[in-house]
């Protein structure tokens, strides 16, 4: 699936940045192909516009912040968070039909939101942020060249544990994936799955376990299209909630957007040992990904992969995204070639 040719995945939230990175001025992201500036309007709330000036093209985020508005450094025109000029410094009067386009944009846990469409759901809901007792650890945002399908798939993936993280927490020895169970929700799905890790010094630095080995219980959540919570919780009590916000900035590349949510504190287990551990996995996740195919088939049809049992929950989020483009009267885009005559199947043959 090209996710850039896929009208209606422009209806839904994505997160792409904290909101710190907007401090210094006006910051220009790609979503979904579409470049847009992001800024800090007048009473301290994200907004964003096209990237693009409606007079010469020059591109907004070479501007500047000025009363709350996004002016652009060529020749100064000044648009509003709704795309409106508001000034134009070499003449007086505004014809009101000078704007560029607007997007919704709004802040949620210290983070910047966009949907560049009419919204067919909310931003996803933490029910563990602001919680007495948790605290929140803002990890990282990278670019990945790697398509957002991939890690979608990864995150919910228990067959890769012992191969991709035997550096880390995995075992080699355990190559059989641990059991899972799959709860339908209307926007995606709940998966829940207990799966022994190894509890190496820089896991241990994080969880204050002294033991060689140890049960995580996960319950793992896709909301549709691309955006992961995993609540990750231990024999000890501790929980640790990972937040993913993976946006496809294009076909082959997205942003990696992470915090955590914990109910421990800084002495118990310091932030700096739970972003490097955290980061460790990840990166381990990384160097496969970012070789993989990126145009990833929906359509089970397709010859470019075989899967196995394990491969369930990876597969289920592709069933419900080519349902849901069929729901809006769309049928999945691939490079050419790569397209599956007749009619677009939602299951394995």
């Amino acid at each position: 699936m090209l996710v850039t040719q896929q009208p209606v995945l422009r209806r839904f939230w994505y997160g792409l940045m904290p909101m710190g990175d907007l401090a210094a001025g006006p910051k220009a992201f790609t979503l979904l192909g579409e470049n847009i500036v992001l800024w800090l309007d007048a009473d301290g709330k994200p907004a964003a516009v096209q990237d693009r000036c409606c007079h010469r093209t020059a591109p907004l985020s070479m501007g500047f912040v000025d009363k709350g508005a996004i002016a652009c450094g060529y020749h100064g025109w000044t648009f509003d968070r709704d795309g409106k000029c508001i000034r134009i410094p070499q003449q007086a009067n505004v014809p009101p039909r000078i704007r560029v386009p607007a997007y919704r944009c709004e802040e949620r846990y210290g983070h910047v939101w966009v949907c560049l469409g009419e919204p067919l759901t909310g931003i996803p809901e933490v029910p563990e942020f602001g919680r007495p007792g948790y605290r929140v650890i803002d990890e990282f945002s990278d670019t990945w060249d790697c398509n957002v399908m991939r890690l979608i798939e990864n995150a919910f993936d228990n067959a890769h544990f012992s191969y991709v993280h035997a550096a880390s927490f995995g075992n080699q020895a355990q190559p059989e994936p641990a059991s899972l169970t799959i709860t339908q929700k209307e926007w995606g799905f709940v998966m829940d799955t207990v799966v022994p890790v190894r509890n190496d010094e820089r896991l241990k630095a994080t969880l204050n376990m002294d033991v060689a080995e140890t049960m995580r219980t996960y319950q793992k959540t896709w909301w549709m299209p691309f955006s992961v919570m995993m609540r990750l919780s231990y024999p000890n009590g501790l929980v640790h909630v990972i937040c993913a916000m993976i946006t496809p900035i294009d076909d082959k590349r997205l942003q990696f957007t992470q915090f955590v949510v914990r109910n421990d504190t800084e002495a118990e287990a310091p932030a700096a040992s739970v972003i490097a551990w955290d980061k460790q996995v990840t990166s381990e996740d990384r160097i496969f990904l970012s070789r993989c195919d990126w145009d990833v088939a929906l359509d089970l049809r397709a010859p470019d992969e075989f899967h196995m049992a394990a491969d369930r929950p990876g597969l289920e989020v592709r069933r419900r995204l080519l349902e849901l483009l069929r729901q809006h009267g769309e049928t999945e885009v691939r490079l050419p070639g790569r397209a599956v005559s007749g009619p677009q199947s939602m299951a394995a043959e």
